[in-house]
């Protein structure tokens, strides 16, 4: 018989099972107390009698596990039913152990033989996974991987059909541009990211292989701000390829072989206060272009007195009632009217260009150009180039070759403004945004839009959205206005009908609006059309009313024409950070899919508020709101403190405010979308796109009025900002995903998908969960397909196939736009987070092309690979 102390194996499981017993004890308890499910307390107990009775040696140990087992996969099918992720993270730790006490060494030691037994001659057989108790846990987990097996054969997130085909044929060159080529960000100003070329194809996608693969030698040096990124997409012109790298480097390439033209380093000075360094493209402007500088400027003096065309005749309501009278064209946010006065007056050394800026003529040779490529910097310059040669222009900007966007700048502090996306080039303006620090200050640049004449740089109009209504330049001694709403990601243009779009921000700190002004109110978070001529505001439409959560409008406007109710509508696709994707008419700002208002949480902290409702688009990524159940984790035990922290912060579903006990912002600023926007088909009237859905936190942190730290430990290195401490503000904030002890998400996957829209009606036809955890785990896992975010564009083309690149993983991906399909994909050196192009070579082969550089903040592998894909020759 055996001893009354266990053996060591079966001792150490009674030790295992009565440490998790006494874990989710604790646990449970805790859950249990704010509200949450009974199960964890529960299973803590049968876990302490399973651990007690194989102490003891009971084979009754092993039929109480059973009941655990049993329990678990009932409780769990109940919570998520067949969906294998959230399955396996409640049943993956009572699966693992159940199959341990089955093992000989725990089974064989289990049960004893009585005296009387022993007396009448009986043998005594122990448990086993055939026999007793043992059977019994053998059958509790043999249905639990029933269970689980079925579950994989099961998608509950997909949206299974198709898109329409060709409804509208178009001409290659029908967008004025050859249709081997690449112009512009979105290959046209329109931003559609769809070309005309159609060599590849669904039926030969999976034979595309890699032609050339060329390294930028662009790599991280110290002193970088942690999001550095490599996000270009390059441009094609003629048998060039141009594109610029995050340390602001110009490389033109021979598009065929992949082989360096010439490079050109702007020498950008020393210590920047940058939040981000990268670039993500050039603007073009083409051979030919006019000096239209004067005429546009007296336009834009002629218009400046008046007020701009939307304020005179902008309708009030909610924006269900003004779609439903077909007059949406105004903000629907508390307190429209009222427009602030001039630019401020200048404060001694504001506004005045930084001594410090080099000059591009006098550190590069010059050329005469007519045609120019025009590169953004960190330090705050607009260089001219050469295509030809990567000379400066030495006809742009009285003779420097380039132009000092600190010039009428509040708060000049060198990197804490500058353009990380290209300028629009249109009707003889480059015109230019920019970006300002978040969550820094309320001392920062401004976020103002200027125009200047494309051949001598002159500037011709800005639009202050915190000085709307002055369009004209403003006179020398003044400034723009601090901290107003500012554009850093991507115009698109209508040169037809002679409107810049503009997608805008809100005004930092991002998650404190109650300093704002009326007028700041009105524009922040909104995509504005201006005059191209002017500047003048010819409409705008607010995605968000008093933004608190960082929901800038973060991608750029989707041009494109609709056939709708047997008209054919010019119409523009706004994707958003919170999952709306706005369908409008291009002329008015008028919704052409239905815009309803829809109520929202209140109570801001004071004296911040809250806006009463928000917009609703027909065509909405918004996820569902999160539940507790919807908590995840690798194991039961990271699921668990994830339900106690949902339970602990403030959630009361999308647009919940900030708040001081922290609150769980789902969609996080991360973006359901981002500056990667989405692909739209102008034949077809379809939207490709890749929502992705991650909930972070934010917690409202009081702070004195001086330089004191509060939410950084120590200062950072260098020049570098103090990123989330809101100097000058009353409250700093945290802000962080909303993630396990393991460093996983807290909500269940998947967390991004590839979606197909029909535009016409606002459907969404498909819905797949896209991109596998082959390289973002924290731990070594399986490359399963969970659906993980991307943070890049697709583009289409029109063979019918659509390219991405920029999931976690680093893959380049091919799909059926028709079905979702992934078709085919090819592993890349490092992160791909840009948007891949395509273009016609001069071997007559369609190009594909990916940038690989990875993303310092999402910790993608860092690399400078430029991947050129095609058929095979011919």
């Amino acid at each position: 018989m055996p001893g009354r102390t266990p053996p060591p194996f079966v001792l150490a499981m009674a030790i295992v099972l009565a440490l998790c017993g006494a874990a989710l004890l604790v646990g449970g308890v805790w859950l249990l107390t704010q509200g949450g499910s009974a199960y964890y307390l529960i299973a803590s107990v049968l876990l302490l009698v399973t651990a007690i009775l194989l102490y003891r040696r009971k084979p009754e140990a092993l039929a109480v596990y059973a009941l655990l087992v049993l329990g678990t996969l009932i409780w769990a099918l109940y919570e998520v039913g067949f969906d294998w992720w959230p399955l396996a993270a409640r049943g993956d730790v009572v699966f693992v152990l159940g199959g341990l006490l089955l093992l000989p060494w725990v089974t064989r030691e289990l049960g004893r033989r009585s005296v009387a037994d022993a007396l009448d001659g009986r043998s005594f057989t122990p448990p086993s996974p055939l026999h007793g108790a043992g059977a019994i846990l053998s059958g509790s987990l043999v249905v639990a991987m029933a269970v689980a097996v079925t579950s994989w054969f099961v998608d509950l997130h997909r949206i299974e059909g198709e898109l329409p085909g060709v409804r509208t044929r178009l001409s290659g060159d029908a967008q004025g541009i050859p249709a081997g080529e690449w112009q512009a960000y979105g290959r046209t100003l329109a931003g559609q990211r769809w070309s005309p070329l159609a060599d590849i194809t669904p039926a030969n996608v999976t034979d595309l292989e890699e032609v050339w693969h060329f390294h930028t030698g662009d790599l991280p040096q110290p002193g970088d701000p942690t999001e550095t990124t490599f996000q270009v997409t390059p441009l094609k012109i003629g048998e060039r390829l141009y594109l610029c790298t995050p340390h602001q480097s110009v490389i033109a390439l021979n598009a065929t072989t992949g082989q360096e033209v010439w490079r050109y380093d702007p020498r950008v000075q020393g210590e920047l206060a940058l939040q981000h360094l990268t670039c993500r493209g050039l603007a073009y402007q083409p051979p030919g272009a006019s000096n239209g500088g004067n005429a546009s400027a007296e336009a834009a003096n002629a218009g400046a007195p008046q007020a701009s065309a939307e304020s005179a005749s902008a309708p009030a309501g909610t924006a269900s009632e003004l779609s439903a009278q077909g007059g949406l064209t105004a903000s629907q946010a508390r307190g429209q009217s009222g427009a602030q006065t001039g630019g401020a007056p200048a404060q001694e050394g504001a506004g005045s260009a930084d001594p410090g800026l080099p000059v591009a003529a006098a550190n590069s040779q010059t050329a005469v150009c007519d045609a120019k490529l025009f590169m953004p910097t960190a330090d705050g310059r607009l260089i001219a180039l050469d295509p030809e040669t990567g000379h400066v222009c030495s006809n742009f900007g009285g003779g420097d070759g380039q132009l000092d966007l600190w010039n009428r700048m509040p708060n000049v502090n060198p990197g804490s403004y500058y353009s990380t996306s290209p300028p629009v080039v249109a009707d003889n303006l480059v015109i230019v945004g920019g970006t300002v620090l978040d969550n820094v200050s309320t001392a920062e640049a401004s976020g103002v839009i200027r125009a200047f004449d494309i051949s001598t740089g002159e500037l011709v109009w800005n639009w202050d959205s915190g000085n709307p209504d002055q369009t004209a330049p403003i006179p020398e001694g003044q400034t723009y206005t601090p901290n107003s709403p500012n554009s850093w990601s991507i115009m698109s243009a209508d040169p037809a009908l002679g409107m810049v779009y503009v997608p805008l921000g809100n005004q930092p700190p991002d998650q404190w609006g109650a300093n704002r002004s009326e007028t700041v109110e009105r524009y922040s978070s909104s995509v504005v059309a201006l005059d191209i001529r002017t500047g003048q505001v010819r409409w705008h439409f607010q995605t968000v009313h008093h933004d608190l959560w960082d929901y800038d409008v973060p991608s750029q406007p989707s041009l494109i024409d609709l056939p709708i109710n047997g008209e054919t509508v010019p119409a523009l696709v706004q994707p958003t950070k919170q999952g709306e994707v706005f369908v409008l008419d291009r002329r008015t700002g008028t919704p052409v899919l239905p815009v309803r208002e829809k109520p929202a949480p209140g109570g801001a902290v004071a004296p911040d508020r809250t806006a009463p409702t928000q917009p609703v688009s027909q065509v909405s990524f918004d996820p569902a709101p999160l539940r507790e159940k919807d908590m995840w984790g690798a194991t039961m035990f990271d699921q668990l403190l994830c339900r106690i922290a949902f339970h602990s912060y403030r959630y009361d579903g999308r647009y919940t405010p900030p708040s001081l006990e922290g609150s769980i912002i789902y969609p996080g600023n991360f973006g359901v979308f981002n500056w990667g926007s989405v692909a739209v088909d102008p034949q077809r009237g379809v939207l490709f796109g890749t929502p992705a859905h991650l909930a972070f936190l934010s917690t409202l942190v009081p702070r004195p009025q001086d330089k004191t730290l509060v939410v950084n430990q120590t200062q950072p290195e260098g020049a570098l900002p103090a990123l989330n401490e809101n100097f000058g503000a009353p409250y700093a904030v945290k802000l962080r995903p909303f993630t396990s002890v393991l460093g996983l998400p807290c909500q269940s996957p998947p967390w991004g998908h590839v979606a197909g829209v029909d535009l016409t009606t606002g459907e969404i036809a498909w819905m797949h969960k896209n991109g596998t955890v082959r390289d973002s785990a924290p731990f070594p896992m399986i490359p399963f397909r969970m659906g993980v975010p991307n943070l890049g564009g697709p583009v289409m083309t029109a063979g019918g196939v659509a390219f991405l690149s920029g999931t976690l993983d680093q893959y380049v991906r091919g799909y059926d736009v028709t079905s979702g399909e992934e078709l085919w994909r090819s592993r890349l050196p490092a992160g791909g987070q840009s948007t891949p192009m395509t273009y016609r070579g001069a071997d007559g082969r369609q190009y594909l092309l990916v940038v690989a550089g990875g993303h310092g903040s999402l910790g993608t592998k860092r690399g400078d690979s430029v991947i050129a894909y095609a058929l095979p020759g011919r």
